[in-house]
């Protein structure tokens, strides 16, 4: 099983750099048996330019989390306390490895529904 992750175009391109070895989220699916991200590049571009795979998935309070992934966050301190505002706790996807597309994708090539708001199940 698959996750398709909405992700922001500058930190998806920076995803498929290997600049960010971390994607950041508040919530996480539930699933255990996912091993792949498919990865929407949000507006403007609204495509699917690629994939990585889980190497693992950290939780933890958001200080020790930032502590232990900020050499390869792929944002700024500032950026990613902001973005856990009024959460204790949060989740790291760290990322094994990675394909960026030749070609990107339609969403509905993929996935038959509108841009998931943070994730979605495929296969």
């Amino acid at each position: 099983m698959n996750v398709l992750l909405s992700i922001k175009p500058e930190f998806a391109n920076k995803i498929f750099s290997g600049d960010k070895r971390y994607e950041y989220r508040k919530t996480i699916f539930k699933r255990n048996d996912i091993t792949r991200v498919v990865v929407y590049a949000t507006a403007p571009i609204s495509r699917i330019i690629g994939e990585f795979e889980i190497e693992s998935i950290l939780f933890d309070d958001v200080n020790s989390l930032w502590e232990e992934t900020k050499a390869y966050s792929g944002i700024d301190e500032q950026f990613f306390f902001e973005y856990f505002t009024k959460k204790e706790k949060g989740y790291a996807i760290k990322i094994k490895s990675y394909e960026k597309y030749q070609r990107s994708k339609k969403l509905d090539e993929v996935y038959c529904s509108g841009p998931p708001q943070s994730f979605a199940y495929i296969d």
